[in-house]
């Protein structure tokens, strides 16, 4: 690694150092900051291509004017260097690279193994559980759309294996005709299995196998006069001929991605539509960060290597672009899944169709997101003149307060920005050492942890800090920031109007102590009561789930010789304080480290 002193960098005097090797380059400014990440083939062409340049495109060269300092990591292959590109640009964020936003694990469906009666459900995170995982689906939605019709068609259970385990008879799923409740063994454990087998297959992407075999048991029925169970296959036998006809792609029995994007306007969407066996598991948009003018090529090289290398990849993946490193990608991706990756911009017949309709997809996708980001524009641009402010603001943070008479009290810190919520940055305050219901010292509490990091060089300072509350805890607010010596922020707070009809509520001004009433139809009132909104969505949340742990774990803390232990095996055997509630006595005991003495107890303290 070769290291180039802040002062005086000279570009093109490093350039002559530099080996023709492939690697890594990467970019600081003054401060020690990451500018930028890149990956050549050979770094000396390719570092030389930003100093050696008499012209180049305006936004570059701003980044070029800022770089003080210059990192370089040799590696053996240009195909180590992608792949280490992509893993420094995830962890280290430049500020002028192309980001993927994307954090979350996708979902996959669940069936378990080793049982006589296995269930399918929803996972995500890791994959460590005996039994079967299919997908990854591009959504949650996706997933509970497919185990809809999972239930609806084969009927296999997915509770939980407590609830599953406790029951005495049968569900509300089974009388609506969406379980065969194997709980109360209405169905022998070889019919069960048929139905899972089916189901497995149905998710592989055998269906029409599952039609032919559903098809001749339809027959047997027939002819052994089972006129019912006839009748039964035969609808299922439609259903699964519709579902079929609705979401099985010819042509495309292999696992495939068909990815097309779209720029415009500084603003980027990636369109993913996603298929697995030969069945349409349905479409994600992406929306990565484009701080450089980047072409649709770079776009996609960049999105593969940020999304694919670390999850499991299909067969192929259809482009809408021809890619510079598409042969280097395929070999990564290769290497990592275990099997053959075809990378394919050139396609026909019905890959070409699935093409057309990524890329109308993304346009869409994408003017959308350009007209919610002008009219979230227009509002920020509206509240800078309703304030007087000399720009508009870059940050506005919301704080607000929930509890139920007093009970688990839980602050919430909501973020926005000119592109919309900054979820990454909320947090959740709980709030100790008050009198509860006291909302003001409540407030006090929250903004003191979360400005006195500020204080201390942590953390982004917001413009404007929005309170929901009147002129109490506007005060509040300023005792904080003058306690902490933070200065610069606008604090406004939004208290509700007459009768609390939205529209009318008023702006204190905490700094001049005027009073603001915008009216309905201002657009700087619907932003500062969608972040309000936020902000009490976020508090409500946080406040019910802390008073419902806090109300789970307190009754059973009231049982003399119940640890921590003992009420996780308790609440996970009978899937909450619910059921240990409706449970009795010998169910108790069937708990490991449950005597009778002590489900006695239990049983007297919850029914008290």
């Amino acid at each position: 690694m070769q290291l180039i002193p802040q002062q005086a960098f000279d570009g093109k005097s490093f350039v002559r150092t530099l080996t023709s090797s492939p690697g890594v380059y990467r970019y600081f400014d003054d401060a020690g900051e990451l500018l930028y990440v890149g990956k050549a083939g050979n770094l000396k062409k390719r570092v030389g291509s930003y100093f050696l340049k008499p012209r180049m495109e305006p936004r570059i060269a701003a980044m070029v004017a800022q770089i003080a300092r210059v990192d370089i990591t040799v590696t053996r292959t240009e195909g180590e260097a992608l792949l280490l590109e992509s893993q420094l640009i995830k962890s280290l964020k430049p500020r002028y690279n192309i980001l993927l936003r994307d954090d979350k694990s996708y979902p996959y469906i669940y069936l378990s193994g080793g049982e006589d009666y296995p269930r399918l459900a929803f996972h995500r995170g890791a994959r460590h559980l005996p039994g079967r995982f299919f997908g990854p689906y591009p959504s949650t939605f996706a997933v509970r759309e497919s185990l809809n019709l999972m239930q609806k068609l084969f009927k296999v259970r997915q509770c939980e294996d407590s609830y599953f385990r406790n029951r005495s008879r049968p569900c509300l799923q089974h009388q609506i005709g969406r379980c065969s409740a194997p709980c109360v063994k209405l169905i022998t454990v070889d019919d069960y299995r048929s139905d899972v087998r089916h189901a497995e297959m149905f998710l592989d992407g055998r269906s029409s196998v599952v039609i032919d075999e559903l098809a001749g048991a339809m027959d047997e029925a027939s002819k052994a006069l089972a006129f019912e169970r006839a009748a039964a296959i035969r609808d299922q036998v439609a259903a699964l001929r519709q579902l079929q006809a609705q979401h099985h792609v010819q042509g495309a029995s292999a696992d495939m991605d068909v990815i097309a994007c779209r720029i415009e306007s500084g603003l980027a969407c990636v369109s993913v539509l996603f298929f697995r066996n030969g069945i349409s598991l349905g479409t994600r948009d992406f929306f990565p960060r484009l701080p450089l003018d980047a072409e649709p090529a770079d776009l996609l090289t960049q999105f593969i290597a940020q999304y694919y290398l670390d999850r499991p990849v299909p067969r192929e993946l259809i482009l809408g672009e021809e890619l510079a490193d598409e042969a280097i990608l395929a070999e990564l991706l290769t290497q990592q899944s275990g099997r053959s990756v075809e990378i394919k911009a050139r396609v026909r017949g019905e890959r070409a169709r699935f093409l057309q309709m990524a890329e109308r997809n993304a346009q869409a996708s994408l003017t959308a997101r350009l007209a919610s980001r002008q009219t979230l524009g227009a509002r920020f641009d509206d509240l800078q003149k309703l304030l007087e402010l000399d720009e508009s603001p870059r940050r506005i943070e919301c704080f607000d307060i929930s509890h139920t008479m007093g009970e688990a009290t839980v602050a919430s810190c909501v973020v926005f920005g000119p592109e919309g919520p900054e979820k990454s940055h909320y947090r959740r305050f709980n709030i100790a050492g008050i009198t509860p219901g006291d909302d003001y010292a409540a407030m006090h509490q929250a903004l003191t942890r979360r400005f006195r990091k500020l204080a201390e060089g942590e953390g982004a300072r917001p413009d404007i800090l929005l309170i929901d509350g009147g002129s109490g805890q506007v005060a509040q607010a300023l005792d904080v920031l003058n306690e902490l010596g933070v200065v610069g922020i606008q604090v406004i707070g939004v208290a509700k109007g007459p009768g609390r009809r939205a529209g009318e509520e008023t702006l204190i001004l905490a700094d001049s102590g005027r009073n603001l009433h915008p009216g309905p139809a201002s657009p700087a009132l619907h932003l500062v009561a969608a972040v309000r909104d936020e902000a009490h969505r976020f508090a409500i949340s946080g406040h019910r789930k802390r008073r419902e742990k806090a109300r789970e774990r307190s009754v059973l803390e009231d049982v003399p010789g119940i640890g921590a232990r003992r009420r996780s095996a308790l609440l996970k055997a009978f899937g909450g304080l619910a059921g240990v509630e409706a449970a009795g006595i010998e169910e108790l005991m069937r708990v490991k480290g449950i005597d009778r003495g002590l489900a006695e107890r239990i049983y007297a303290v919850l029914h008290a």
